[in-house]
Order: structure tokens, then C-alpha cells, then sequence
């Protein structure tokens, strides 16, 4: 499966990947507010890919690298927390530090919510930012996510816990948003555990 924009392709990872991966989150910058990384050895890369066919599989996670066209691998972005009986999945994504607003998070976000509406039949997307990222919570505000709240120790990062503020994105706002502005072309189907109405033929 891969879904294609004007300047990037988001696609499944492989192992080929995982030097790309490691080179972009060894960086302690991009991954300041996760609960992983950063890496310090190229088996923690590929321990994560080899992870992703058993989670696609069960339904859990649909991670995709977002690629482009003239640079390669640049980051990551997919869907996790499905709820096929509400129709909804939260977005992550993380980009490389040199790729940060360059334009690639909104055409990303743009190709995984034509994914996620079109081809998965979700109602829903949401997305959280950790209250003290800034940057994160302009960047989903400025693509047409809404702000709907805080989530109080929500995210235990080691034996710290954050606060995050919730976003939520709905079909009908995502037409209205700057992410309708991108087209996205799917080549094969998307993992069947993760659709959850069948778009028309």
C-alpha cells in the first residue's frame, strides 16, 4: 500500500529502512517529546519495523514512512487507538529536525487523512500534542485540527507524566481544511484490519 501526494509518498517501511530511521531520530530533539528514542543503535530501528507487520496484522497500528520524492525517508506518520465501533484513530507523526517547516507535516497530514476518510471509512481523527510542544499544537491548529481540551498526566514518558491538549479533526472539517488542497493517490489496499466501512466501488 502506498498513498501519493505532489511531493511525498507514504509508504510501509522495511528493514532497508532502518539506516534512514536511525539517522533521523538520533536526533534527542526529535524525539523530546516521545516516549521512545533517541536511537542510539540501528537494531532499535529495526526492532520497531519488524514490530509493525504484527501490528498492522492485529489491527493496532498502521505506521507508514513518509518519503520524498527527491530526498528519500524523512519521518513517520500513521494511525493508532482504531475504534472501528465509534470510527475514529488518533494521527502521530514525527518528522527529521532538517525537515521541520518545510511544508512535508501538512502534505502528510493531508495524505493520511484522505487515508483515513476515503479508503479506511473513519469519522475521526484526532491527535495530541504535549502542552509544553508549542510547536506541535500550531502546526495541527494551522491545518485545521481543533483544539477540543487537555488531558491531564496523560502520557507517561519514563517516570515523568505529561499533559496533553487533544485535537480532534472531522470528515466534515477536513474538507473545509488546507489538508483538501492536496491531492492523494492510493496504490493497493490498505490492511484490511483497518477498515472499517468498505468506500465505494
Amino acid at each position: 500500500m502506498e498513498i501519493t501526494g505532489p511531493n511525498l509518498t507514504l509508504r510501509l517501511a522495511t528493514p532497508a529502512d532502518a539506516p534512514a530511521l536511525f539517522e533521523l531520530a538520533s536526533d534527542p530533539q526529535v524525539t523530546r517529546f516521545f516516549s521512545w528514542g533517541p536511537y542510539t543503535s540501528i537494531e532499535q530501528p529495526l526492532a520497531y519495523i519488524e514490530r509493525l507487520t504484527g501490528q498492522r496484522e492485529r489491527g493496532e497500528q498502521l505506521d507508514v514512512l513518509i518519503v520524498d520524492h527527491e530526498r528519500g525517508p524523512i519521518g513517520v506518520t500513521g494511525l493508532v487507538e482504531f475504534s472501528h465501533r465509534d470510527r475514529r484513530a488518533i494521527v502521530g507523526s514525527w518528522l527529521g529536525r532538517s525537515f521541520w517547516g518545510s511544508g512535508a507535516n501538512t502534505e502528510a497530514k493531508a495524505l493520511v487523512a484522505r487515508l483515513a476518510f476515503e479508503h479506511l471509512g473513519l469519522d475521526r481523527v484526532g491527535a495530541y500534542a504535549d502542552v509544553e510542544n508549542g510547536r506541535s499544537q500550531a502546526a495541527l491548529e494551522k491545518v485545521g485540527f481543533v483544539r477540543e481540551g487537555v488531558l491531564r498526566s496523560w502520557h507517561r514518558h519514563g517516570e515523568s507524566v505529561h499533559d496533553v491538549a487533544m485535537y480532534g479533526l472531522l470528515r466534515d472539517d477536513f474538507a473545509r481544511s488546507p489538508l483538501a488542497a492536496y491531492p492523494g493517490r492510493l496504490s493497493g489496499e490498505p490492511p484490511p484490519a483497518f477498515v472499517v466501512v468498505q468506500p465505494p466501488k
